[in-house]
C-alpha cells in the first residue's frame, strides 16, 4: 500500500511540475489567397481605419470592431470579448481587397485562422479609387478554430471614423517588449522577438528591463535571477548580474530559443524594425548603471533625430535609489526620464512623464496639475479589461502601461 502511495505520489508531482500549456499557433493549410496580389496603397490603408459593426460572428467577438493599421502591411483588428484580436496581411487583386491571418483571445488561448474580402461592391472600387465621395465599406468572409479552415460567417460593416477623443498621442505601452512569458504567445519577454509583435497587438511604446553584467553591459532581462520561467535549463544559475555579458549571451537559453540581447540591440530593433514611438527604460539593475545606460539612451535618441524618426526614449526611475543615483548625474536636467514616485520627486527629477500606480486611482487632480507643469502621465500596470474601460473613458492620463495592448487600443480607439 505505501508503495502504491508512493507511486501516485510522484505522478502527481511529476505532473503538477510539467504545467506546460498547449498552444496552437494556426497555419493555413490549403495556400495562400494572397498569393499575385499586390501591396495595399497606404491611402486605402487610411480610409479603412475606423469602428466597425459585426454583424456576423458576433458571438465570437461581441458587437463592435476596430480596424487599425499597424506597420507595413497588418492590418489588426480588436475586439471587445476577451481582448480579442485579428492579424491580417493584405493584397490587392483587381478591385477586390484580400486579407488573411488568426484570431486569438489576449484573456485566453483560444485561436484560429481567418479570411476576409472587401469586394469592388461593399467597397472595394472607392477604397482603391480617387473619390472624395462617401462610401459603405463592408468585409465579408470567415473564420474558424485552432488549426481548422474558416467555416464560421464573419461580416462587418463600417460605421464611423475614429472620434476627435482618439486625436490625441495616447500612449498604448506594452510591458516587457509587448507581453509576459505567461500570455503564451510563443516568443519570449523582452526580446525582439516579442518587440515584433508589439504593434500588431496595439503598442505604440515598449516598456523593457534593464540589468547591467559583471563588466558593465546594459542587457534586457526581468527578473534578479536565471530561474526557469525565463530560460531554459541551464549551464550556469544564481543573480544574473553576476556574470559577464559573454557568459549570459553565449550560456543561457530563453524560454523559446532566443539570447539575452544588449539595450543596443534592442534600441536597434526598434528604431530600425518598428514605428513605435515610446520606450520606457525600467532600470531594474542593483547597481548604479546610469554610467553605462544614459550614454546609450543619448546615441539612440540622436540616431533617431537624424532620420527623423518620432521617438522618445526614458530613463524609468522605479525607486528612490534610481532617483538618487541619477541626480547624482552631471546636467542630468538635461536627460528624458520617467519617474514613478511621489509628485515632489518626479520635480525633484525634472521628469517629463510620471508614471503613477493605477492601483492610486484617477488621481484626476494631480494629472491635471502634472498636465499644467508640461508634463505627461502614464499609468502602470493596468490589465484588467473592466478597469481599462474605466481609465480610458474618466481618466486624464496620456497612456497606460499594460500586458494587454489589445484591450487599451479597442477601448481607447473606439471612444
Amino acid at each position: 500500500m505505501k508503495k502504491l502511495i508512493a507511486f501516485i505520489t510522484l505522478i502527481l508531482l511529476s505532473v503538477s511540475c510539467n504545467n506546460q500549456v498547449d498552444i496552437i499557433f494556426p497555419v493555413f493549410s490549403d495556400g495562400s489567397i494572397l498569393d499575385g496580389t499586390t501591396l495595399i496603397p497606404d491611402y486605402t490603408k487610411q480610409r479603412m481605419e475606423g469602428v466597425y459593426q459585426i454583424s456576423a460572428g458576433n458571438e465570437f467577438f461581441k458587437d463592435k470592431a476596430v480596424v487599425k493599421w499597424n506597420d507595413s502591411n497588418r492590418l489588426s483588428i480588436f475586439c471587445e470579448k476577451d481582448g480579442a484580436y485579428i492579424v491580417l496581411r493584405g493584397g490587392v487583386s483587381g478591385s477586390t481587397l484580400l486579407f488573411e491571418g488568426s484570431w486569438r483571445y489576449s484573456y485566453g488561448t483560444e485561436t484560429g485562422l481567418v479570411r476576409l474580402t472587401i469586394t469592388p461592391e461593399n467597397g472595394g472600387n472607392e477604397l482603391l479609387g480617387d473619390s472624395t465621395a462617401s462610401f459603405n465599406i463592408k468585409f465579408e468572409g470567415s473564420f474558424g478554430e485552432g488549426n481548422d479552415l474558416p467555416d464560421k460567417q464573419f461580416v462587418l460593416n463600417f460605421t464611423r471614423k475614429f472620434s476627435d477623443r482618439v486625436n490625441r498621442d495616447f500612449k498604448i505601452v506594452a510591458h516587457r517588449g509587448g507581453g509576459r512569458n505567461s500570455d503564451y504567445l510563443g516568443v519570449t519577454e523582452n526580446t525582439t522577438a516579442m518587440i515584433a509583435l508589439a504593434e500588431q497587438r496595439g503598442a505604440n511604446g515598449i516598456e523593457i528591463d534593464i540589468k547591467l553584467s559583471k563588466d558593465g553591459v546594459p542587457f534586457i532581462y526581468h527578473d534578479p535571477d536565471i530561474n526557469l520561467r525565463l530560460v531554459r535549463k541551464s549551464v550556469i544559475w544564481g543573480r544574473i548580474e553576476d556574470f559577464t555579458f559573454a557568459q549570459i549571451k553565449t550560456l543561457i537559453t530563453l524560454r523559446h530559443g532566443e539570447r539575452i540581447q544588449s539595450l543596443e540591440e534592442i534600441l536597434d530593433f526598434v528604431l530600425n524594425n518598428t514605428t513605435l514611438k515610446f520606450v520606457w527604460l525600467d532600470m531594474k539593475s542593483d547597481k548604479n548603471d546610469m554610467e553605462k545606460v544614459i550614454p546609450i539612451q543619448q546615441e539612440y535618441l540622436q540616431r533617431a533625430e537624424a532620420i527623423g524618426r518620432d521617438l522618445k526614449i526614458y530613463l524609468g526611475l522605479p525607486t528612490q535609489d534610481k532617483v538618487d543615483q541619477f541626480l547624482a548625474v552631471p546636467n542630468h536636467q538635461d536627460l528624458l526620464n520617467l519617474c514613478e514616485l511621489a509628485p515632489d520627486i518626479v520635480r525633484q527629477t525634472d521628469a517629463e512623464v510620471w508614471g503613477p500606480r493605477w492601483t492610486l486611482g484617477l488621481q484626476t487632480g494631480e494629472v491635471e496639475t502634472m498636465h499644467g507643469e508640461g508634463r505627461e502621465v502614464i499609468t502602470w500596470t493596468l490589465d484588467d479589461p473592466n478597469w481599462i474601460r474605466s481609465f480610458v473613458k474618466d481618466g486624464k492620463f496620456d497612456g497606460i502601461l499594460t500586458n494587454y495592448p489589445t484591450a487599451v487600443a479597442y477601448s481607447y480607439y473606439v471612444q
